[in-house]
């Protein structure tokens, strides 16, 4: 379980093909000195395990169904990642819950200064537009968003300095493709509401009053 924090950004030293994927080299040399073999850790939001370590970087192995779900499938050697290692029981909760759980791919479409922070946009897969929400959160490349307004196929987000000097978000071109994953929350609520829907008796104006109804009664307590 991950925070969407970013802890610093690594360096993608090797991408090396082996049976049904990748093994990737990601240089971090500060990680070396707290990490472990089998330990997890979180790089640009998909969650990978440390196999080994070489001179201050660390190797993991992605799989194939992982390159057909993610950006991972188009980082070279040079490439720059978000890097967050595995919260710890008494770390302190900031950001949100973030799996490591990809659940699609969106795409950055406009990044405009707005006082001291910047606003991005980002454009949704459809199936993922019913579990976003104003204020609600997700991981995007693994950070830790909340989102400022819902429009269409996409939503925005207000993003801090802090946050743009400890991550890619300020380096990344319009029209790349990000890692999203949406809040586990949101996940729990539409499986109670799909379920609702078959088996209950109001399941049905459940579902066409729609998700985003659902998931506000559920955050205010209704």
């Amino acid at each position: 379980m991950f925070t969407g924090l970013i802890e610093t950004r690594g360096s993608v030293t090797a991408v090396q093909a082996v049976s049904g994927g990748v093994r990737l080299q990601v240089y971090a040399p500060d990680f070396g000195r707290d990490m472990a073999m089998g330990d997890s850790i979180c790089v640009d939001g998909v969650s990978l395990t440390v196999s080994q370590f070489q001179r201050g970087a660390f190797v993991a192995d992605v799989s194939g169904d992982m390159l057909d779900r993610t950006t991972l499938s188009d980082l070279r050697s040079g490439s720059t990642v978000n890097l967050e290692r595995a919260l710890r029981f008494s770390d302190r909760m900031g950001g949100h819950m973030v799996t490591g759980h990809v659940d699609g791919v969106g795409r950055l479409v406009m990044r405009q200064a707005a006082g001291n922070s910047t606003i991005y946009t980002f454009h949704m897969p459809p199936a993922l537009m019913e579990y976003i929400v104003p204020r609600g959160s997700l991981a995007v490349d693994g950070i830790s968003l909340a989102v400022a307004q819902v429009r269409g196929e996409g939503f925005s987000a207000a993003v801090i300095p802090q946050t743009e000097e400890s991550t890619t978000l300020r380096d990344k071109p319009i029209d790349s493709m990000v890692n999203i994953e949406v809040d586990i929350m949101a996940r729990y609520v539409k499986r109670f509401v799909d379920l609702y829907a078959r088996t209950g008796a109001e399941g049905p104006e459940t579902t066409r009053r729609g998700l985003g109804d659902a998931l506000r009664e559920f955050r205010e307590g209704r």
